[in-house]
């Protein structure tokens, strides 16, 4: 289906899309607009964003550098589409962002930091040879030399990189880093009842260092005895001994003697050793549990040298400037052009400029609270996604096609006015956007629309409506137009009251991030959501102290150190759901992640040929070499080499992609082989397969989740988030649930309006079955349908951190201390008026 140009422009042009489940989609899409792409969860949005166009653009525009800079670069495969004609080339910002390695900060994220190392270069207070300041001055600038006017002394001008913790300015003692990791010599030997010969010098179980027992014998250590029987002498050579060479026996893997020298590891060595040379391995994991971070003594964890701290931008070092929330940037430049000297005012003018440019479009997108040195591993998925945006906002780029999947995880809806200025000033800038969302709010200021599904999987594909979100509104084929034009019902399930009975859980918190002295509580039995903007302090509450609070409780060990006290209202069990991946490769399936592949192979088993051949349920494993095809190890596909370009993968040959052997195939349930089954869909599955009431559950607890449309057999790493969420809950609907708490965070991320719907019944049916159930969250309608509400802020950062509102929905509409409640009201308000507005025929 090819759909009509809506103003005669130039459209990007699809033609025969097939990746995943896109049913040999056409459609053209207008250059230079906003186009979102809208439609229920798995019905081919991203399919048609991110393995289509972004997918073509990115490789079309890698085409054009040399083969072997090609082959360096990470490249996505070829899509299976026939044509994509006029398409600019592409830049991605996915739903997950990568996590930032250790040396990454906010500052290195965006143009900040590079800014403000520059403006204390050019625009700072540097210490003299002496000790002196010497202040700022054009003649230093432009000479790269500066005086000291106290003692006449000259120096270099520090430049811009003598305050980068990544090379010159960094700190010696942590390199940069911020923190330092010391050896835990509690962890060294955890168990102090075994004899060395046992094993209870732990970081000596790793490989290659097995026979550090036979020198720690040489050296006056008694190794068949209980490690608590050691004397002081013999423990310290254990863990602090030299480094000497001593002449050992050890055993061959045949059983004969092999003579040799070897230098001895003590323990505490062996884990810096382990640290020290297996950064990227399994290695350095293995030292890891050996370790303990610190903040650095020597930096205090500003990262910086001692000399980088020296100089002064406006009365305050780089460590000082750096700590600044984002929002205060203004002020400080306000105060560096103020104290500047008049020869140097155009050139502050410039720098301070640019600082606050670099800073404008994270404070548009919420993220004010955020300082240069916040660390990038510690960042929200969200907020790792709006520093992305921000940055390519930044470049002022033209002519580029952007594809953005899911731009509004983790934000407040009091942030999404912001995130749309953003998005529309990327078009302005003359590029093209293509969004995928389903935040209303965004889906109303695109230009263009397009639904796909009409269902998920294998039923979903299709183009469903594409047209003006006015017209999409009025449409009655589409699912998302009762719910831009507010006739889609909000409140789907019956909110509960808190019933004393049950007991209030309670949790009070000290100091955490910008939690100070915080009490928090949530009726039991029933369904709470907490919200606020990002960085108001939701996860500190609810996943860095209640969570593990309740869990210390239950196994009998001390509560963390900020949580003062805490009340369990009954809780002897916490499960925390999240959106993170499931499983790392292709042998992770939603078959077995649920536990249904277990009973299908059991199922195959049983059968009369499967009996016959004298075949076990492991013969019917793709895991295992029974089975399994040879050639590719049952993954069903293998990786072609193509040189100088990305690897391909291809389907089997030898097996077609169906994993199995054909003698294994030949054995049948019903009319299906076991790869017929791993075709299946969950709610094909469930008519198809019968004769196991197990099998039968755990295939209506994926299907009650709304994942009744993903395939037995499909690799669960390419699920996205919301699905990751959905298939672990899954997993825990098949318990009892009294004295259960779950906590959901932000679990509607990906879903459409109807899945959501289908979400909260799902919630229903946990507080029916005795669980309490806590949801962090900034979806209206999902808070709409809350028994109770804790709102937190009222801003992020230093101006957040405190329940501002806590409630039913009516008490937070009403409230005015509470920042949701405004937006709750909107949004309801909206439903219940287009509830009584008669419909509007004109469209």
């Amino acid at each position: 289906m090819t759909v009509r140009r809506t103003d005669g422009s130039r459209c990007i042009e699809v033609r025969g899309g097939r990746v995943n489940n896109l049913q040999n989609l056409s459609v053209d899409l207008p250059l230079g607009r906003f186009v979102a792409l809208t439609g229920v969860s798995g019905s081919g949005k991203s399919s048609l964003a991110m393995g289509v166009l972004y997918a073509e653009g990115s490789r079309r525009y890698l085409d054009g550098l040399p083969t072997f800079t090609r082959r360096r670069i990470s490249q996505e495969a070829r899509p299976d589409v026939e044509s994509v004609g006029y398409l600019p080339a592409a830049l991605a910002l996915r739903q997950r962002p990568p996590v930032p390695g250790p040396r990454s900060t906010v500052g290195t994220m965006t143009e900040v930091l590079a800014v403000l190392r520059l403006a204390m270069s050019r625009l700072g207070t540097h210490p003299c040879p002496n000790g002196h300041p010497v202040p700022a001055s054009l003649q230093a600038s432009v000479t790269e030399l500066m005086t000291c006017p106290a003692c006449g002394a000259t120096a270099a001008l520090p430049s811009a990189e003598s305050f980068a913790f990544n090379t010159l300015g960094a700190c010696p003692t942590c390199e940069g880093l911020g923190i330092t990791q010391q050896v835990d010599e509690a962890t060294l030997v955890p168990d102090e009842d075994l004899s060395i010969d046992d094993g209870a010098v732990a970081p000596w179980r790793m490989l290659g260092r097995q026979h550090m027992s036979l020198i720690a014998r040489e050296l006056g250590v008694r190794t068949d005895v209980a490690y608590r029987d050691l004397s002081e002498d013999e423990r310290d050579i254990v863990l602090h001994g030299p480094e000497v060479t001593k002449h050992i026996v050890i055993q061959s893997g045949s059983g004969r003697p092999f003579p040799l020298n070897a230098d001895y590891e003590n323990a505490t060595r062996s884990v810096q050793m382990m640290a020290r040379s297996d950064r990227s391995t399994t290695g350095r994991k293995s030292a890891d549990r050996f370790l303990v971070s610190q903040v650095c003594p020597t930096c205090q964890g500003s990262r910086l040298s001692l000399t980088a701290r020296a100089s002064t931008l406006g009365g305050h070092d780089l460590a000082e400037v750096s700590a600044l929330p984002l929002r205060d940037l203004d002020g400080l430049a306000d105060d560096v052009v103020t104290g500047t000297p008049a020869d140097l005012e155009k050139a502050a003018a410039q720098l301070t400029g640019d600082l606050t440019d670099a800073a404008r479009p994270l404070l548009t997108l919420g993220l004010g609270y955020l300082s240069a040195d916040r660390a990038g591993g510690s960042l929200s998925t969200g907020e790792r996604q709006r520093i992305s945006l921000a940055s390519t906002a930044m470049r002022q780029t033209t002519g580029m096609l952007y594809v953005l999947d899911e731009p509004t995880v983790g934000l407040h809806p009091s942030a999404v006015v912001g995130l749309v200025d953003v998005l529309e000033s990327l078009v302005a800038s003359g590029n093209s956007l293509v969004v995928v969302d389903h935040d209303v709010d965004v889906l109303e200021r695109a230009e263009q629309l397009v639904e796909l599904g009409p269902d998920a999987g294998a039923g979903g594909g299709w183009l469903v409506a594409q047209d003006t979100p006015e017209r999409i509104a009025a449409d009655p084929a589409s699912l998302i137009g009762p719910y831009l034009s507010g006739q889609a019902r909000i409140v789907v399930r019956e909110r509960r009251p808190p019933d004393p009975g049950l007991g209030t859980l309670a949790v009070a918190v000290t100091d955490l991030y910008n939690l100070h002295s915080v009490r928090a509580a949530f009726p039991a039995g029933r369904m709470s959501v907490v919200t606020g903007v990002s960085g108001a302090g939701k996860t500190a509450l609810v996943l860095d102290s209640l969570v593990p609070a309740l869990r210390a409780r239950v196994d009998g060990r001390p509560l963390p150190g900020h949580v003062v006290s805490l009340d369990p209202a009954g809780i002897t069990r916490t499960v925390l759901v999240d959106a993170t991946p499931i499983g790392a490769n292709a042998r992770s399936t939603p078959a077995t992640y649920s536990g249904a592949f277990d009973e299908i192979r059991r199922m195959f088993a049983r059968t009369e040929e499967a009996r016959r051949r004298d075949w076990d349920a492991g013969r019917f494993s793709y895991n295992t070499p029974a089975g399994r095809c040879p050639d590719c190890e049952g993954l069903g596909e293998l990786a072609l080499d193509l040189q100088y370009l990305p690897d391909l993968p291809i389907p089997c040959p030898t097996c077609k992609g169906r994993r199995y052997t054909d003698d294994t195939l030949q054995v049948r349930l019903g009319e299906h082989s076991i790869a017929d089954v791993l075709a299946l869909t969950v709610a094909e599955a469930r008519g198809a397969l019968s004769g196991s009431a197990r099998l039968a559950r755990i295939l209506e607890s994926v299907d009650d989740v709304g994942l009744g449309y993903l395939t037995l057999g499909e690799p669960t790493p390419q699920l996205s988030g919301g699905e990751a969420q959905r298939l672990r809950l899954a997993t825990e609907l098949r318990r009892g649930q009294r004295g259960t708490l779950f906590v959901f965070d932000e679990p509607t991320v990906g879903l459409h309006p109807r899945d959501v719907a289908t979400l909260l019944g799902v919630f229903s049916e946990l507080v029916r079955s005795g669980a309490t159930v806590i949801v962090v969250e900034h979806d209206l309608d999902l808070i709409a349908n809350a028994d109770h509400i804790v709102d937190m802020g009222p801003g992020g950062g230093d101006e957040g951190g405190r329940v501002v509102a806590a409630g039913s929905v009516e008490d937070i509409r009403s409230s005015t201390a509470s920042v949701i409640g405004g937006w709750l009201d909107r949004h309801l308000s909206r439903a219940v008026d287009a509830a009584h507005t008669p419909p509007d025929h004109e469209h």
